[in-house]
């Protein structure tokens, strides 16, 4: 059970390490941080998306699906939750999609610059050939508007791997990025192939692509949550 003062707002970003569990918002389902959105009121008035958890102000939690965001715009949400008139952008739930994918972008400029990135399809395919244990392979990376004819013959590489394996694990092959935003995180031309090396950096690049990949399919899921059909009402803003 949830034990705060405030069931739907927290007290500002020091709270994420005291409080692991928040309640979203829309669906009124408590879920892990790390499946939620984080959104506060800016000096302006404005409702804008808290992506690092680290703005300062009360906060209100929504899961992490475009829908939802959707819905709480549609259905005045924040202004019942922050307790005030606020401004909320008609595109918020674009506007966070976008932003989600900077923060992706940056996490991966980090593991670059840490040297946790190898990027082109020569150098991908011969760590892929080396095998990943030896390599330290974390994941493998595809532009998201790459051609299928090289995906194909780096996955199957990754499924060489793991059959030679008594044990296998599911290894991430990452593809939520253009090949545009691929150049803008490694600093070069025409990337559509990478490969992630564990580390720190690698590591925080796959939180925030896991937490892209649910906000854009969520609502695919048979398994995603649903948002209750009377959350119009106010009595669930109280």
């Amino acid at each position: 059970m949830l034990a705060l003062a405030d069931p739907e707002l927290d007290d500002g970003p020091q709270t994420k390490r005291s409080a692991p569990l928040r309640l979203c918002a829309v669906s009124r389902k408590v879920k892990p941080v790390g499946e939620l959105i984080r959104f506060v009121v800016s000096p302006r008035g404005e409702v804008v998306p808290d992506i690092k958890r680290k703005l300062p102000g009360r906060g209100l939690w929504l899961s992490a699906s475009r829908r939802v965001v959707a819905e709480a715009v549609r259905r005045h949400q924040f202004a019942r939750g922050f307790r005030r008139d606020v401004r909320v952008a008609a595109t918020l739930a674009a506007d966070t999609e976008r932003l989600l994918a900077s923060s992706v972008v940056e996490a991966l400029a980090v593991a670059a610059k840490a040297g946790q990135v190898v990027s082109g399809f020569t150098k991908v395919e011969a760590l892929l050939r080396s095998g990943r244990g030896h390599s330290g392979l974390a994941a493998l990376i595809h532009a998201a508007d790459g051609a299928p004819d090289g995906i194909r013959k780096l996955d199957a590489l990754v499924g060489q791997n793991d059959g030679n394996k008594k044990e296998t694990t599911e290894f991430p092959i990452i593809a939520v990025l253009t090949s545009t935003e691929l150049d803008l995180a490694l600093s070069r031309a025409n990337v559509i192939h990478a490969a992630l090396l564990a580390g720190p950096a690698s590591r925080t690049f796959l939180s925030r692509s896991l937490t892209l990949v649910r906000y854009r399919l969520a609502d695919d899921d048979r398994t995603a949550e649903t948002v209750p059909e009377n959350s119009d009402s106010d009595e669930n803003s109280d």
